[in-house]
């Protein structure tokens, strides 16, 4: 598998994650630092941290999750319960 191939296979496995979380804990909303913390193996993701936000960026445009901008900047994830996309 070529590099490219490896880099698109991290990041369907960081997305499998996040909504198998999201699929036991459906009330579940966090920030990146909290995802990366709590809803991840961190044994295998706590370096990973520009993939797994191009993967919840990428969750966000298909509309699977929604984003919101907290008053300090830090952006919170959650389970899109509408089903239409949600721009960030």
């Amino acid at each position: 598998m070529h590099r490219q191939g490896k880099e698109e296979a991290r990041l369907r496995e960081v997305e499998t994650a996040v909504l198998a979380y999201l699929q036991k804990h459906p009330e579940a909303a966090d920030t990146l630092e909290g995802i990366v913390s709590w809803w991840l193996p961190q044994q295998r993701y706590e370096t990973d941290r520009e993939r797994i936000e191009r993967v919840l960026s990428e969750l966000v445009t298909r509309g699977k999750l929604r984003c919101e901008h907290l008053p300090g900047g830090a952006a919170l994830y959650a389970l899109n319960r509408s089903g239409s996309p949600q721009l960030h």
